[in-house]
C-alpha cells in the first residue's frame, strides 16, 4: 500500500512539473502545426554534405578548384589616362566536368556608356547627394569607360569567337576543355581609365590641379577568369557594382610601363628592382628590411615634390611575379612618397609599405605603416599566419578598396596640415580593415559576387579586435580616449539598424544587391553577431579555435556560408543552428526583459489554490507523502498563517521538516531559505539569447546568473524561474552590460526604472 502511494504520488509530480498545477479545466484541442523551434536544426537551409564539402565544414576528399595563370605586359598612358594591355591566360580545368565554354569577367564594362548599372535602382528625388554624385548623375556625360577588346586568340594565334553579355565575356572555345586538361589564350585590349573620386569608382586616378598631376590605383583592369566550382558551376553574375568579386588562384607575371619619373608598387614580388631603383632608394631599402620598429623613407616629400614639377617623356618597366593569388592591382604616381617597415610575422618578415602624396601628411607618415604592421600582427594572431611578402596601404581620396598585397584608402589632412581625430580614426580604421581584406577574402576566397558578409563581415569583426588591440598598443595615439572609438563591432551600435523599419532591412544571408542599407548589413550586423559569439555566447577560448580551424581549412581555397556555420560548430561541439537562423537568416532582433514577479511562502500545508487543483482530481492529502507547499502572497484566497515563520508544536521550521525526508547526506548541505520568489522573464524579440540576469539583494550582496540561450528552447516567448535567497531581492538586471544587442532596455529592470531604451537614446542624439 506504501508503494502504490509513493508512486501515486510521482505521477502527481509529473503532472506539477509539466504546467498543469494551474489548471483547473481540460483545454480545447488546437490544430497542429508544423516545427517551428528555433533551435531546429537548419536542414531545410543547408544543402546535403558530399564528398566536394563534408558535413564537418571541411574541405571533402573531392575537393577542386580551378587555376587561373596570367602573364601580362601592362602600358599605363599617362598623358590620356588610358590603359592598354595584353595578356596570355592558362586555365586549368581541375573539375570533374568537360567545359563548353569559358567565361571571362569585364568588370570594367560596369562603367560603359551602355552599362544597364546606373539604370537599375529606382528612388525618386533623393533629399540631398554630394556634389559629385550628383552632377554625374544630371550634368555631365556619360564615362565614355569599359574595356575595348581587340581580340582574343588561342595559342596558335588564332581567333577565338567571344560572346560580351554586360560585364560577362564567353569565350567560345571550338572543343570542350576536359576535365584535368588545360587550355591557353590570348586577349589585348584597352580602356579609359576613370576618374575614382567621381561616384567613388574602384580604382582609377585623382586629378591634382595644382600640380597637374595623377595618382592612379588601378584594379579590375584586365579580363579576369570567372570561377567555375561544385557549388555555383560558372559563378557568373553580372557585376552591378555592389557584389564585390569570385575570382580563382593562379601565379602571375606582370610587365608594367609607367613614365620613368613614377613610383609604383603592385601585387607580387619585384623583379628588377636595380633597374627601377636609385642607388639611394637601394640603400634605404636594405636599411627598412632591417628596420623592425618604425618605416624607413624610401622616397622622401621633398624628392615627391620635386618630381611633381616636370613629366618625364621616358618610359620605365616594372616587372612583377606573384604566386597563389586570386587578383592583381598596382598604384603609380610621380607624386607618391614611400615609406617600408618589416614585420616579424611568424618565423619569417614581411614588408609593411605605404605609399602617399604629399597631401596626405603628416597623418600618414605618422599612422599609415604602424597600421599595416599591426594589423599584420593581429590578423595573423586571430586567423592564420600571414603568407604573402607584402602589404601596401595606397593613399586615395575617398577610397577604400583591397587586392593582394595592396589596397587604397581614405584619410586626408587639411591643407594645412591639421585633422581631427575622425579623420585619423577614419584612416587608422579604414587600412586596418583593407590590409584585413588580404585574409578575407584574399586568402580565405569566398565568393563576394553572391555573399558580401564573408569578407566584409568576418573582415570587420577581426578589425574591431585589431583597433582594441591598437589602441591598448598606442594609448598616446588615441589619447584622451581609454579605448579606441570603434565605430563598428559593440554590440549596441547595431541597434538602430536591427530596431528600424523592417521593409527596409534584408537578412544577413542576402546578395550584396539586394539589400537597402549595405554597410549595417553585410558589415557592422555580422561583425556584431561575432563579436557576441565570441565574448557571450561561445566564450573566447571555443570561437577563437573555432575560427582559426576555419581560416586554416579554408586558406588558398573557397568556402561557402554553409563550410563556415558547420566548422565552427564542429570545431567546438557547440550547436549554433539557432544563432544562424536567428542572427544570418532572418530579420528578427533581441529583446528580453523581465515581465513580472512573485514572492512566494513555504508550508506543509496546501493553499487554498493548491486544495482546488487536488480536488478536480479527488487527491486527498492522505493520498500523499509529506509535501512542500509554496503559496503566491498575491494569490486568491491566500493564508498568513501559512506562512513558516517558526517552529511550533503543530507545525516544524522548513529545515526541520525536511530533515525528516532526507538522507543524512542531504541534510548536511540544506539551508533553510527566507525567500522564494517566482520570476518570469519575457523575450518580445525574435532571436533567443543567453538570459543574462544580475540579481541584487537586500544585504548589497549581488549575484550574476547566466543561463544558457536554451532556456528558451520550449517557451520562445517566456521563462519561469525560482529564486530562493537568504535574503530579500531587491532588483533584477537583464543583461547589465549590454552584451547582446538588446533593442528595448526598458523592460530590463525590476522594479521597472522610468529608462529610456538604447535606441531612443540614440534617436534624442541625433535630433541634439
Amino acid at each position: 500500500m506504501i508503494r502504490i502511494k509513493y508512486c501515486f504520488a510521482t505521477l502527481f509530480f509529473l503532472f506539477v512539473a509539466v504546467g498543469f498545477a494551474q489548471e483547473t479545466g481540460i483545454k480545447a484541442r488546437e490544430p497542429g502545426h508544423a516545427n517551428q523551434n528555433k533551435f531546429k536544426q537548419l536542414y531545410k537551409e543547408f544543402s546535403t554534405p558530399n564528398t566536394y564539402r563534408s558535413a564537418s565544414g571541411a574541405p571533402g576528399p573531392d575537393y577542386y578548384q580551378q587555376q587561373a595563370n596570367y602573364v601580362m605586359h601592362i602600358t599605363l598612358d599617362d598623358t590620356n589616362a588610358k590603359i592598354y594591355g595584353e595578356e596570355t591566360i592558362t586555365y586549368i580545368n581541375n573539375s570533374p566536368d568537360n567545359l563548353e565554354y569559358l567565361w571571362v569577367q569585364l568588370d570594367q564594362n560596369v562603367r560603359a556608356k551602355d552599362s544597364k548599372s546606373p539604370l537599375r535602382n529606382g528612388g525618386g528625388v533623393p533629399l540631398a547627394e554630394q556634389p559629385g554624385t550628383f552632377a554625374g548623375k544630371y550634368l555631365t556625360a556619360p564615362f565614355d569607360g569599359g574595356f575595348n577588346i581587340e581580340y582574343v586568340k588561342d595559342a596558335s594565334g588564332k581567333a577565338l569567337s567571344y560572346t560580351i553579355n554586360q560585364t560577362m565575356m564567353r569565350i567560345n572555345i571550338p572543343t570542350p576543355l576536359k576535365s584535368k586538361d588545360q587550355i591557353e589564350f590570348s586577349v589585348k585590349w584597352n580602356y579609359n581609365i576613370p576618374d575614382h573620386t567621381i561616384n567613388r569608382a574602384r580604382s582609377g586616378f585623382e586629378y591634382f590641379a595644382k600640380d597637374g598631376n595623377r595618382a592612379y590605383v588601378i584594379a579590375q583592369f584586365f579580363p579576369r577568369m570567372a570561377v567555375y566550382n561544385d557549388v555555383e558551376g560558372w559563378q557568373n553574375h553580372q557585376f552591378w557594382g555592389s557584389g564585390e568579386f569570385a575570382l580563382p588562384f593562379g601565379d602571375y607575371e606582370v610587365n608594367i610601363t609607367v613614365p620613368a619619373d613614377h613610383i609604383l608598387d603592385a601585387t607580387g614580388t619585384l623583379q628588377n628592382r636595380k633597374d627601377v631603383f636609385s642607388k639611394e632608394m637601394m640603400k634605404r631599402y636594405e636599411k627598412a628590411k632591417k628596420s623592425y620598429d618604425k618605416p624607413v623613407i624610401i622616397v622622401t616629400q621633398a624628392e615627391a615634390e620635386a618630381a611633381e614639377k616636370t613629366k618625364s617623356t621616358a618610359t620605365k618597366t616594372w616587372k612583377f611575379k606573384a604566386k597563389n593569388v586570386r587578383d592583381y592591382g598596382f598604384a603609380t604616381s610621380r607624386k607618391f612618397i614611400w615609406d617600408m617597415q618589416a614585420v616579424k610575422v611568424g618565423s619569417k618578415d614581411v614588408m609593411a609599405v605605404s605609399m602617399y602624396p604629399k597631401e596626405g601628411n603628416p597623418l600618414w607618415e605618422e599612422y599609415s605603416t604602424k597600421a599595416v604592421a599591426h594589423t599584420l600582427k593581429s590578423y595573423s594572431e586571430h586567423s592564420l599566419e600571414y603568407p604573402y611578402p607584402k602589404a601596401i596601404s595606397v593613399h586615395a581620396k575617398q577610397q577604400g578598396m583591397e587586392y593582394p598585397m595592396i589596397c587604397w584608402n581614405y584619410g586626408r589632412p587639411n591643407e594645412d596640415g591639421t585633422y581631427a581625430d575622425q579623420v585619423k580614426y577614419g584612416m587608422i580604421s579604414v587600412i586596418i580593415h583593407e590590409v584585413g581584406h588580404n585574409f578575407f577574402p584574399m586568402i580565405v576566397n569566398s565568393d563576394e559576387r553572391q555573399w558580401g558578409w564573408m569578407d566584409e563581415g568576418l573582415d570587420t569583426f577581426l578589425q574591431y579586435m585589431a583597433e582594441q588591440e591598437f589602441g591598448e598598443k598606442y594609448p598616446e595615439a588615441i589619447a584622451p580616449n581609454k579605448t579606441y572609438p570603434s565605430r563598428r563591432g559593440e554590440p549596441s551600435k547595431i541597434i538602430p539598424y536591427m530596431s528600424g523599419d523592417q521593409s527596409k532591412i534584408a537578412p544577413i544571408m542576402s546578395n550584396p544587391e539586394n539589400v537597402y542599407q549595405l554597410g549595417p548589413n553585410a558589415y557592422a550586423k555580422p561583425a556584431t553577431a561575432l563579436n557576441i559569439l565570441r565574448e557571450t555566447v561561445m566564450g573566447r577560448e571555443l570561437f577563437d579555435h573555432a575560427f582559426k580551424t576555419y581560416s586554416e581549412r579554408w586558406k588558398f581555397k573557397h568556402p561557402t556560408p554553409e563550410d563556415f556555420f558547420r566548422t565552427m560548430e564542429d570545431a567546438s561541439a557547440v550547436d549554433l543552428d539557432w544563432y544562424w537562423r536567428g542572427w544570418f537568416y532572418t530579420t528578427d532582433y533581441v529583446d528580453i526583459g523581465v515581465k513580472g514577479i512573485k514572492k512566494y511562502y513555504v508550508s506543509n500545508k496546501p493553499s487554498k489554490q493548491m486544495q482546488e487543483y487536488m480536488a478536480a482530481r479527488n487527491i486527498t492529502e492522505a493520498d500523499l507523502p509529506p509535501l512542500v507547499y509554496l503559496a503566491d502572497e498575491e494569490a486568491e484566497g491566500f493564508d498568513a498563517t501559512l506562512k513558516r515563520k517558526a517552529p511550533t508544536e503543530n507545525s516544524k521550521s522548513l529545515k526541520e521538516f525536511m530533515m525528516d525526508n532526507l538522507t543524512a547526506a542531504e541534510r548536511a548541505a540544506v539551508k533553510e531559505p527566507k525567500y522564494f520568489y517566482e520570476v518570469t522573464f519575457n523575450k518580445p524579440g525574435g532571436i533567443p539569447m543567453p538570459l543574462i540576469v544580475e540579481y541584487t539583494y537586500a544585504d548589497g550582496s549581488v549575484k550574476n546568473v547566466t543561463y544558457p540561450p536554451e532556456i528558451w528552447r520550449k517557451n520562445d516567448k517566456e521563462v519561469k524561474l525560482v529564486i530562493s535567497s537568504m535574503t530579500e531581492l531587491k532588483g533584477i538586471v537583464v543583461d547589465p552590460k549590454l552584451e547582446t544587442a538588446d533593442i528595448d532596455t526598458s523592460n530590463n529592470t525590476w522594479p521597472k526604472k522610468e529608462v529610456k531604451s538604447d535606441f531612443d537614446k540614440f534617436k534624442n542624439k541625433i535630433k541634439g
